[in-house]
């Protein structure tokens, strides 16, 4: 990664960029790649784990006793129903889900039969459940499957409004092992959240801006940035720029001006 030093607004050529996840099968960064002859390469900086059987037992949480589940990402249907089944805890077939968005739902039919359980569905946000939610808020206890990170619009929701729910941690989401990139340099490194930080102090805790340039997307991100001392040379989303490919591109059109 890079060495001492902090990095300066500058306009040097980029030709190396790191993007902190997975590999997307198709992707605007490919377009800039072929556009600037540049070397993109994707590495996620932070993973899902999943909470094991016997960790979550001490949460004392009995998954049975919950009639209605909300889920507000794929990643919680996806724990949720790994942990009955190693829990062996049979899901009742009159259990009803509430889901953040219409893709949420739709990757239920994954572990269960629509025509036999009750769905509902937001366009984003819990307010979209609002009045779901109420018809069954007298009757149901609700089960709020989650991260370490938690779910906090949810969870606020629900405490606000007098919901008999719990939330559950079933996942985490840990800093990746990053070690193989310790003696790689890249001109660009782009991360989208501040867990994307801690993963890069976590596995080089001595890393020094110098020439690299940063990209950061969201005003989270940008703070934890700015706390470890480096500098942003490019932020996304603004008025001008809404997504990272366009910020990048907008900086690149200075950087690379003169090698195209």
């Amino acid at each position: 990664m890079a060495a001492n030093g902090k990095a300066q607004e500058n306009y040097k050529p980029v030709k190396t960029i790191l993007v902190s996840q997975p590999k997307p099968e198709r992707s605007p960064y490919y377009e800039l790649e072929k556009k600037y002859g540049l070397q993109i390469d994707w590495r996620p900086f932070i993973h899902v784990e999943g909470i094991t059987a016997k960790d979550f037992r001490k949460f004392k949480v009995r998954l049975e006793e919950y009639g209605s589940v909300i889920f507000n990402s794929k990643n919680s249907v996806d724990h949720y129903f790994r942990l009955c089944e190693e829990m062996r805890v049979k899901v009742n077939v009159d259990t009803k889900y509430f889901c953040l968005t219409e893709a949420i739902a739709n990757y239920l039919q994954k572990f269960i039969i629509y025509r036999k359980r009750k769905v509902f569905a937001g366009k984003r946000s819990i307010q979209d459940l609002a009045n779901s939610l109420k018809k069954h808020k007298s009757t149901e206890k609700f089960l709020l499957p989650c991260s370490n990170l938690g779910a906090r619009e949810v969870s606020e929701y629900l405490e606000q409004n007098g919901f008999q729910w719990k939330d559950a941690m079933m996942y985490e989401t840990v800093s990746s092992d990053l070690s193989d990139l310790s003696d790689v340099t890249y001109d660009v490194l782009v991360f989208f959240s501040p867990l994307g930080i801690k993963s890069l102090y976590d596995n080089f805790p001595h890393f020094k801006q110098n020439d690299t340039r940063i990209a950061v997307f969201g005003n989270a991100t940008s703070q934890a940035v700015e706390e470890h001392g480096l500098t942003i040379n490019i932020k996304a989303p603004a008025p001008e720029v809404p997504s990272m490919t366009m910020a990048l591109e907008r900086y690149l059109q200075l950087s690379n001006k003169d090698v195209r």
